[in-house]
């Protein structure tokens, strides 16, 4: 851990995890997780079917700091489309715009 970023609430395996998600991760579509806690730290790895990636930038923002481009960063095709998944896997979730989140940006590390 840096002195910058607090200590890790869960795996970085446990990062990436639905299926589909992995898979939009595999082809590039996918190149940001938000998530409740810290994940995993800057210059970290971690392997999805075989695929190496590294964590390159970790930042706190709001849920409602979210924008368009960002969920496709998330993998989907909108923010409606995300915002409606998040409700859904997280039933009885209020959206709550001043919820704070990590961002962890990431991207496959291509073999040399």
């Amino acid at each position: 851990m840096t002195d910058n970023y607090p200590e890790k609430t869960c795996s970085i395996e446990r990062l990436v995890t639905h299926e589909k998600l992995v898979s939009a991760a595999l082809d590039g579509s996918k190149t940001q997780q938000r998530r409740a806690g810290v994940y995993g730290y800057p210059g970290e790895t971690f392997t999805l079917a075989g695929a190496k990636f590294e964590i390159t930038a970790l930042r706190s923002e709001r849920w409602g700091d979210i924008t368009e481009e960002d969920a496709h960063r998330e993998g989907y095709p909108n923010l409606a489309m995300y915002c409606a998944l998040i409700e859904r896997m997280h039933h009885g979730m209020e959206w709550d715009q001043d919820h704070p989140v990590w961002v962890h940006d990431f991207a496959k590390v291509e073999a040399a």
